[in-house]
């Protein structure tokens, strides 16, 4: 590489990689194109490097876009959290006790035994695991009938029918259990994490 035209666009390639910008992802690609240019085989394999360079540099200074806009993001959140600490910690130091509870905050007496115990999130979620429970519950039985009208009309042994039988209803048994258990277990599990 020549120093002399392209110093500035090359000191892209020496930066960290945490360091770069759009602007940088730019003049890699100047660079890397300039390059291209200077080759003189004017083959297809040239031709489908530069569609697969360009895309990489698409896909280079999308990242570059996410990480930027994520680390903007982060020290927002960083600053927010800061100015809320200072706001806690003079609040404190000033004897103000008080609860204050800011827009869509709800302030919850911890010795009320009505109070609620679970976000929305965490009700939405045993609920989808219950949903998904009772759906493979339906299938097993579902397979279950298919199998016995299979095994009766297939003419096997009374043996055979009796322990499959056997077998399968000891599966729906757990199945069953295991959805009732699950809700509850994440109920009592919450509750006493909170008590």
């Amino acid at each position: 590489m020549e120093f002399g035209e392209e110093s500035s666009p090359a000191l892209a390639f020496e930066k960290d990689a945490f360091e770069l910008t759009v602007e940088d992802v730019y003049d890699i690609s100047y660079v890397i194109g300039r390059d291209l240019l200077k080759i003189s085989s004017t083959g297809e394999e040239v031709s489908d490097l530069q569609f697969r360079i360009v895309r990489v540099l698409e896909m280079f200074e999308t990242l570059v876009n996410k990480y930027n806009l994520s680390l903007e993001e982060l020290k927002m959140e960083r600053d927010n959290l800061k100015s809320e600490l200072d706001r806690i910690i003079k609040e404190s130091s000033s004897g103000q006790g008080t609860q204050t509870a800011g827009p869509n905050q709800l302030v919850v007496d911890l010795t009320d035994p009505n109070r609620p115990r679970f976000t929305m999130q965490e009700l939405k979620e045993v609920l989808q695991e219950r949903n998904q429970l009772k759906a493979q519950l339906m299938v097993a039985q579902e397979e279950l009938q298919l199998y016995k009208s299979n095994v009766l009309s297939g003419g096997l042994e009374h043996y055979n029918v009796i322990q499959y039988n056997t077998i399968t209803n000891y599966s729906l048994t757990w199945l069953n259990q295991h959805l009732s258990d699950t809700a509850s277990t994440r109920l009592h599990i919450k509750s006493f994490t909170e008590e």
